[in-house]
């Protein structure tokens, strides 16, 4: 051994160096403080060594390097810029040393290679992939740029237009690229099973050392300036900067990136590191830079409480789903995706069909992406047991029930005392409302604390977001047993505890009555939806409101007002009741405040139809009136900011962690904004209420609570620093 670290480890033989990631305190592999002060000393000590031919880097751990240690990290993103430039130049001057050994290097990667292990990756010159891996630099989905080099290197080897590709596209959504596509690109060299890396590692590394690999040109190629004539240049970031611009809706990182390829394409390496870790800085000490990591951290939280939960759940080897159809099919699907198999009851041969053709198409996406094959998709198909009735073999042996009839109370009674008759009197069993209250529900049952909501969010296999209700008798072991099978179904589960509208819908509502506030004051409702959507939200609320079904959500409404009758009573005709009574329910039937067409896909493809603006003259009493963007924001914004203080003050969710990341999973938040209580503290808790006191006239809606007010006056965030 010639080297021994705590996350790294160095072995010598007849010439091969192996640079070994093994972090013996963690089952990972991440780059922190320690691994890079280990790595610092290993390259020193491998400097010094005589007789090395090459060099192998791997992974002991069944993953190459994950990424920079967040936690950690975040913590260095407080320092000045000028620390964090120097931070990083010290960083990579490690990485440089590693790329300017006087012989050939390889990476193997197993697993994932990503952020910093991707970039650990590129400054050796060859990369071979596990054949079941992925490589990427995911850093714009935490509102940075890569910044151990990734920005340099990556477009030097694999050319502006595709590094853009992999660093922005991709990277913003939080993807890597798959083994095929690394290949494709010319990220990695090749492409071997995973039994197969290190002999694949040490026959390249001997090609190289033999003389029949350029390798030497390998490193010049990623020092030098990347090979564009000036009107090249112009035409690849002209082009880029203008979709990228379009496509990244509030965040940074994305142009900034651009920017970066475009200041630095033209720079040796020294000089392209330096634009890297000035702008990486920058977007260091940014409002979205603070909110996506914050988001990290959100799902932390949640991931923590999950493994507690797991500790008292119950085992999940079978589920059953009463309720096929769209939602019901989405659940199974989901279910026996994940591999635990589903029964799937209906009334009706209807609503078996229509359920197993949902999940069959949604099968069928995956096969013509090739993500699964044919067999797979017939083993996972087979997974879902559909039926009519309820058999003891299908029933008494499921472990967890979801309930999704049609959201009416009666109709729910008589379905959840059918199931409790039926099933094991240890199944945990589970309604997937929407809005009705889990406490009253529970009445139907003798054992109801086995019984617990289960709101899943339509279309279940895009939505991450499950919320688990808390009822008043809903045993821990219930809720446990619930956030484990969410969480087995590759959900993020949060509990609440029982309310009207539960968490999501109760603070979605008062931002719809913003909405209808701003509507009947005579806002143009396109003019509203185009404000949120640069606000940073996926669609404006009258869009929103098309997808979700404006019928449904005129039922839901009701719940609201019933619950909350002291500022979401529906005292007052609004634009909901002028599209209900013309029968205009959204996407599902074609109009709502739009008119849908079906696209060359059979998607619903939105179109403004004129009729909608006469219609709603009759709730614009004082006729139309033009709104700042100002005005619409604060007027949609405030009653969701202060009706989440009221569910966290009222203990509805435990955390504000959680509250955040249900809004952003569940109704789209915008995520660089990091969620209701992360945006209270950054505009200032003060700001907020005198905000909302301009609008004090408009209702309770827009009165902060009293503990708000304490907080704005005593400098308080929700968010402690």
């Amino acid at each position: 051994m010639l080297y021994q670290g705590k996350t790294i480890q160095v072995e010598h033989n007849e010439g091969i160096i192996e640079l070994i990631f093994d972090n013996k305190e963690g089952s990972v592999n991440v780059f922190n403080k320690i691994t890079l002060e280990e790595l610092n000393e290993a390259v020193e000590t491998i400097s010094n060594t005589e007789g090395v031919k090459g060099l192998i880097a791997r992974s002991g751990k069944s993953t190459f390097i994950v990424g920079a240690d967040i936690t950690e990290f975040g913590e260095t993103f407080k320092e000045p810029k000028e620390v964090l430039i120097q931070w990083l130049t010290d960083a990579n001057s490690i990485f440089n040393r590693i790329e300017d050994f006087p012989f050939p290097t390889v990476s193997l990667v197993n697993g994932t290679a990503l952020g910093g292990g991707c970039e650990m990756a590129l400054s050796t010159d060859y990369r071979i992939l596990d054949s079941k891996g992925s490589i990427g630099l995911p850093e714009i989905s935490l509102g940075i740029i890569p910044g151990f080099g990734g920005t340099v290197r990556l477009p030097r080897l694999i050319g502006v237009d595709s590094a853009i590709h992999v660093i922005v596209e991709l990277g913003g959504a939080m993807k890597s690229l798959r083994a095929d596509k690394a290949l494709k690109y010319h990220v990695v060299d090749a492409v071997v099973e995973a039994d197969q890396l290190l002999a694949a590692g040490k026959h390249l590394l001997n090609q190289a050392i033999e003389g029949k690999l350029n390798w030497q040109a390998r490193k010049e190629q990623k020092k030098s300036p990347i090979p564009l004539s000036q009107k090249e240049q112009m035409a690849t970031f002209m082009v880029s900067t203008q979709f990228v611009k379009a496509a990244s809706r509030g965040y940074l990182a994305p142009v900034e990136t651009v920017k970066v390829l475009q200041a630095a394409a033209k720079k040796d390496r020294a000089g392209a590191l330096l634009v890297e870790a000035k702008a990486f800085a920058k977007l260091a000490k940014t409002s979205v830079a603070e909110s996506l990591i914050g988001l990290f951290h959100n799902d932390q939280v949640i991931k923590k409480k999950g493994r507690k939960y797991k500790k008292i759940a119950k085992k999940i080897d079978k589920a059953a789903v009463l309720g096929a159809g769209i939602m019901g099919g989405g659940i199974a699907y989901q279910s026996a995706y994940k591999n635990v198999p589903i029964v799937m009851k209906d009334i009706n041969q209807k609503g078996i069909d229509q359920g197993m053709n949902e999940a069959a198409k949604l099968l069928s996406k995956l096969v013509k992406r090739g993500r699964i094959d044919s067999a797979r998709m017939s083993n996972i198909l087979a997974n879902i047991n559909p039926t009519l009735s309820y058999g003891e073999e299908d029933f008494s042996s499921v472990d967890i029930v979801v309930e999704a009839v049609v959201e009416n109370k009666k109709v729910k009674h008589i379905v959840l005392k059918q199931i409790e008759d039926t099933c094991d009197e240890n199944t945990i069993i589970t309604s997937n409302t929407s809005s009705i209250s889990i406490t009253y529900l529970a009445e139907a049952l003798e054992r109801p604390e086995n019984f617990c909501g289960m709101h899943f969010f339509n279309p279940v296999h895009k939505m991450p977001l499950v919320e688990i209700i808390r009822g008043e008798k809903t045993s821990e072991e219930a809720i446990a047993t619930t956030v484990a099978y969410a969480t087995k179904m590759g959900k993020v589960p949060i509990v609440v505890n029982d309310c009207a509208g539960f968490l999501v819908n109760r603070v979605l509502f008062p931002y719809f009555a913003g909405f209808q506030g701003l509507v009947n004051d005579g806002a143009n409702f396109k003019t509203i939806d185009k404000t949120m959507e640069k606000f940073g939200w996926p669609m404006g609320p009258a869009y929103l409101m098309d997808v979700v079904g404006i019928d449904t959500a005129y039922k839901v409404s009701d719940v609201m007002a019933e619950g909350y009758p002291d500022r979401m009573m529906n005292d007052i005709r609004t634009s909901i009741n002028v599209m209900v009574e013309n029968e205009r329910h959204g996407q599902k039937n074609g109009i709502g405040y739009y008119k849908y067409e079906k696209d060359k896909r059979g998607r619903p493809k939105k179109k403004d139809d004129p009729a909608v603006l006469e219609l709603l003259k009759g709730v614009q009493a004082n006729g139309t009136k033009e709104f700042s963007e100002e005005e619409i924001v604060e007027r949609m914004m405030i009653p969701m900011i202060i009706e989440t203080a009221r569910c966290f003050e009222e203990k509805i969710v435990d955390t504000v962690n959680e509250a955040d990341m249900g809004l952003i999973m569940g109704i789209g938040f915008p995520p660089f904004r990091g969620g209701a209580f992360r945006y209270a503290d950054q505009v200032g808790l003060a700001k907020i209420c005198e905000m909302a006191d301009k609008y004090a006239h408009l209702g309770k809606l827009y009165h902060p609570t009293d503990r708000m007010r304490e907080m704005a006056a005593n400098g308080e965030t929700y968010y402690k620093s």
